[in-house]
């Protein structure tokens, strides 16, 4: 026996099923009780809704020989006619397929013929919108005065589409997306019924996916059965089927992006790439998740609008009390301009990418809401400062215009630097073989040390400094890295020297704290040759 997908055995058969449409469902049944039936109906709204569904019910109940106040019986001869798809009174009509003039001809010439048995013939036409100009003006006259035996019934997914002349000549019927909490009520029924054993959790991400869409949410519900058939269906299977990400990983991505970590927010998403995650579908979950923040940041009283559990909304709120509401407004733009780009990009996850960095570097955007970041960022290291109880080098604003790096950044008046103290003969050696020891570097270290700049620190350490951002994160985050470097330059030059490492935003910023060693060594070779 061939296997029928969830949202064809269980679609709705009568009035009482129908889910998340009370509000055409009332009207429609006192229509039936008052016998106030309209000749022209036009069901709206997005798919997966119940408009065929309704429609259906409806033109079965019309003709029913037993009619009950949930629609109708389903055991009289027309009821299981119209079931089965035998009835001439019911006659179903793909639009997208018969949109031209001499399929509505054949409409109108039939409705000239009343039905052989039952009271109405009723004529659903599915996507009406896809009609052509032609095929409206011949269905006009007659859906304006149409026999009294003839009911039409148009539905649509794009109602913009439909020429005013139709919309003014049918009851129009609005029908809404359905709640995450009714389609995951559905699904509950339906799984006992099919004594498949799932976790509540799964069902609500499920329903969450689908959209408002209870048919979206059937599909999908059947997909992640289907995968692990014969287990129970829990919350990270339908993940693993889904292509989604935890929110837990958001969390973790958010507190990356608040440490200015640009390197953790790449590894964080290599994980992601690597565990076969959708990133479409990811860039779409954490600017919902964004979403719900900015919605937690406003106000208190949200748990009917953000439909999470009451353990992830107190991690919301925490979460929401370290952001402003400016931080989570450039957050949502910069992800909601990369939802648009990376549908059709196929380099998707360099995309993504751009996106996590530019989060963590408001001083690549000139936007309002990064200025606000990046003089945020400022206040941030003054306070340090003082609670560190020194003072900030004179020139640490420079953060505004782009400096987030080693203690950093350069004033316009700061004083420059001089070195106070001979220059030790191994650091001399390291200045001198520089460009060697980088070039014995293996990749990517080598990459990251392209455009180092050399200076003396306290006791005579040899500093580092590379260009903020990437460059310097990688050193940063990772000591290991710092200690391959020494063990390079004692390889190439026989002598172990201590490194610090320090950033820089540009050479203007290099050289109002730091002494360029090369300059330095140049000039004490030149005075040796004379």
């Amino acid at each position: 026996m061939s296997y029928t997908a969830l949202y064809r055995k269980f679609r709705p058969a009568s009035f009482a099923e129908v889910k998340g449409q009370d509000h055409i469902v009332t009207t429609l049944r006192n229509q039936l009780k008052a016998g106030r039936i309209g000749h022209a109906y036009l069901f709206t709204g997005t798919r997966g809704t119940g408009k065929t569904s309704v429609a259906k019910i409806f033109a079965k109940t019309v003709n029913c020989e037993n009619p009950t106040e949930d629609g109708p019986c389903g055991e009289c001869r027309t009821c299981k006619a119209i079931a089965a798809g035998a009835s001439m009174n019911v006659i179903e009509i793909d639009a997208a397929s018969n949109n031209g003039v001499d399929n509505i001809r054949e409409i109108v010439d039939e409705v000239s013929y009343s039905p052989a048995e039952g009271k109405y013939k009723v004529y659903i036409i599915d996507e009406v919108h896809m009609l052509s100009i032609g095929a409206f003006n011949a269905l006009l006259k007659t859906l304006e005065e149409p026999p009294s035996y003839v009911i039409f019934i148009l539905a649509t997914t794009e109602v913009h589409k439909l020429p005013i002349t139709i919309l003014s000549r049918c009851q129009r019927y609005d029908f809404k997306r359905i709640s995450i909490e009714t389609i995951a009520d559905r699904m509950r029924e339906l799984v006992d019924a099919e004594n498949v054993k799932v976790e509540d959790k799964a069902l609500r991400y499920i329903a969450k996916m689908a959209d408002g869409s209870m048919r979206d949410a059937l599909s999908l519900l059947d997909q992640c059965i289907a995968f692990h058939l014969g287990n129970e269906l829990t919350y990270d299977m339908a993940l693993d089927v889904l292509g989604a990400v935890d929110n837990a990983v958001f969390s973790d991505l958010l507190r990356h992006v608040l440490e200015r970590d640009a390197l953790g927010c790449i590894k964080l998403l290599e994980d992601i790439v690597m565990q076969g995650r959708e990133l479409t579908q990811f860039v779409t979950d954490f600017t919902w998740y964004l979403r719900n923040l900015m919605l937690v940041q406003a106000s208190d009283n949200l748990e009917d609008v953000i439909d999470v559990s009451s353990e992830h909304l107190a991690r919301l709120k925490e979460e929401a009390e370290s952001l402003s509401f400016d931080q989570i407004s450039r957050y949502i733009r910069i992800f909601s301009d990369l939802a648009g780009q990376i549908k059709y990009a196929s380099q998707k996850r360099i995309l993504v990418e751009i996106a996590l960095i530019k989060l963590c570097r408001p001083q690549m955007e000139t936007s309002n809401d990064a200025m606000l970041d990046r003089i945020r960022l400022v206040e941030e290291k003054v306070d340090e400062a003082l609670q560190g109880g020194f003072v900030m080098p004179a020139n640490a604003g420079a953060a505004v215009g782009g400096s987030q790096g080693a203690g950093n950044g350069a004033g316009a008046m700061a004083e420059r630097p001089k070195l106070d103290k001979a220059v030790p003969e191994e650091v001399q050696e390291v200045v001198r073989n520089w460009m060697g020891i980088v070039g014995n570097a293996e990749v990517p270290m080598k990459l990251y040390l392209k455009g180092a700049k050399l200076s003396l620190g306290q006791d005579n350490q040899l500093i580092v400094a590379v260009e903020d951002g990437l460059k310097y994160d990688y050193f940063e985050r990772d000591p290991q890295t710092v200690e391959q470097l020494e063990r390079l330059i004692e390889d190439f030059c026989g002598k172990s020297v201590k490194v610090i490492m320090k950033s820089y935003v540009d050479a203007n910023d290099f050289e109002n704290h730091f002494v360029d060693l090369t300059k330095v060594i140049q000039m004490e070779i030149e005075e040796e040759e004379e």
